[in-house]
């Protein structure tokens, strides 16, 4: 696989404090499977979708214990380039630009209306293998209070064009690469609890998105929204038993026409 053009999705980890939880909870839901835990990088651990790479769960380092949360990663040829793109934009670089072995450098950020991210310049990792199939990658949204903080921000860092839906009931933007449509930002609305903050939420494909979650709610993850049938796929929004929001699609049961969209 080549490594992904700059601004593309590219990765996706989260710290638990329970990793065998966390590790039972989505080989459950994804079907996913996992390798040794590495020592040597913290006791992450990679999750395997039909033997294909499609993520990471890890346990916090001391002193970063909260709340789990997923963590997409944006490619990038230079990460030390990026965090400068980061800060000029007014965001904050949460960490370095960081060497983990030969895999590649990573940096973490958080975009001025609040959503954390992290960036991923790929060394022999070059990230997903696992995507548009079940247990693999699917698509990821940022939700956020402050849309055009947002947009200005992901539209200077990365070389995205962006288009707007047009939908008077919803706030919603495209960023593409290319020709290629890699990211949604979703203006949060009063349905959001006032302390959840912007976050970039992350979807992994399934094969029934009714069976996955009923599989997750029994193991004591909660629904959030859905399940709904969409012109992308039927998906559904939850949380795991650790705190973590991400989303199920299965992107063979579709309904409707797909929206228009205006560039901006």
């Amino acid at each position: 696989m080549a490594v992904q053009p700059e601004g593309t999705p590219c990765w996706a980890d989260a710290m638990f404090s329970d990793v065998e939880g966390a590790k039972s909870f989505y080989g459950d839901v994804l079907g996913w499977t996992f390798g040794e835990s590495s020592s040597e990088y913290g006791n992450y651990t990679q999750a395997y979708a039909d033997g294909k790479a499609a993520a990471a769960v890890v346990p916090p380092m001391p002193g970063q214990e909260g709340q789990s949360q997923w963590c997409l990663y944006f490619a990038s040829p230079d990460a030390a380039a990026t965090a400068a793109k980061i800060r000029a934009a007014g965001g904050e670089v949460l960490m370095e630009p960081m060497q983990v072995g030969d895999f590649g450098t990573m940096c973490l950020g958080r975009e001025p209306s609040g959503a954390v991210f992290g960036v991923w310049q790929a060394g022999t990792h070059e990230g997903f293998e696992a995507q548009g199939v079940p247990g693999g990658y699917g698509w990821a949204e940022v939700f956020t209070r402050e849309p055009e903080k947002a947009d200005r921000f992901f539209t200077t860092v990365f070389p995205y064009t962006a288009q707007q839906m047009e939908d008077d009931a919803i706030d919603f933007r495209l960023f593409n690469v290319g020709d290629d449509t890699v990211l949604g930002r979703m203006k949060m609305t009063d349905d959001f609890p006032p302390e959840v903050p912007s976050y970039v939420n992350v979807y992994f494909v399934v094969p029934d998105c009714d069976d996955a979650v009923a599989k997750a709610t029994k193991l004591g993850g909660v629904l959030r929204f859905g399940p709904m049938s969409s012109p992308f796929g039927r998906f559904a929004a939850l949380t795991d038993p650790q705190g973590a929001n991400f989303s199920v699609i299965d992107l063979g049961t579709t309904e409707g026409e797909v929206p228009r969209t205006t560039p901006v």
